[in-house]
């Protein structure tokens, strides 16, 4: 369910992991009242230390995503499940893309600048 972090991707690990969770919560992998995996467990998971994940959980804590319940764990607070008619779009638009022979990293920055600019 949760993928590495990237240690060569420039983003700090405690949001890579941010986002990681928030994609799961948000594709409805993860649903509301979920107890997430001990922080241990999730740094080894992540292949990061306890202290990153940590910083992770509390900013996902600020944000009002996750609450914790002292002494048992981490639970999923707020479930923002993105409907299924936009990931159809996304879908749709992908395959295009991809037919077009559309390289990902190049995708996103056009995304990002139409998304700023329109």
């Amino acid at each position: 369910m949760f993928a590495r972090v990237n240690k060569h991707d420039g983003v700090p690990a405690y949001i890579q992991i941010m986002h990681i969770i928030k994609k799961e919560v948000f594709m409805g992998r993860i649903k509301e009242r979920d107890q997430l995996p001990p922080v241990r467990e999730l740094a080894e998971i992540f292949g990061v230390n306890m202290n990153t994940v940590m910083k992770a959980l509390e900013r996902l804590q600020l944000e009002g995503l996750v609450e914790a319940e002292h002494g048992v764990g981490y639970f999923i607070k707020e479930s923002e499940i993105v409907k299924e008619e936009v990931l159809s779009m996304i879908r749709k638009v992908v395959r295009e893309l991809k037919q077009k022979d559309m390289d990902l990293e190049v995708t996103k920055l056009l995304f990002e600048e139409v998304w700023r600019n329109d």
